[in-house]
């Protein structure tokens, strides 16, 4: 990851709108931040959230409350609980999340 072109700023996540998600059960609460390519999120799952989609997309995750399953598409799964991340490539490893006790993560990709 290469950050270029980005001068110094702070985000009060508590004011940036939080946009709805639906999974195939739960919801997804994403409040994002946009900085050039590089996209910024703190994202809250439901319990019970379960994706919708295999993601393809790279990513730092930091799990900041709650546990997140990370189910890969070769079957392997892992679990976050705070202060564990994972970090994964674009197109390298189809990835899907779910919780049973609701997650807040911190995501960059």
């Amino acid at each position: 990851m290469k950050i270029a072109n980005l001068p110094f700023g702070t985000t009060d996540w508590s004011q940036v709108p939080a946009t709805e998600h639906a999974g195939v059960t739960g919801t997804a609460w994403w409040r994002t931040c946009q900085f050039g390519d590089l996209r910024v999120r703190m994202v809250e799952y439901t319990p019970g959230y379960l994706a919708d989609h295999w993601c393809v997309k790279g990513h730092v995750l930091l799990c900041l409350e709650g546990e997140l399953h990370t189910e890969l598409e070769d079957g392997r799964t892992f679990v976050l609980k705070p202060g564990m991340s994972y970090q994964v490539a674009d197109g390298a490893e189809p990835h899907r999340s779910s919780t049973a006790v609701g997650a807040k993560l911190f995501i960059v990709d």
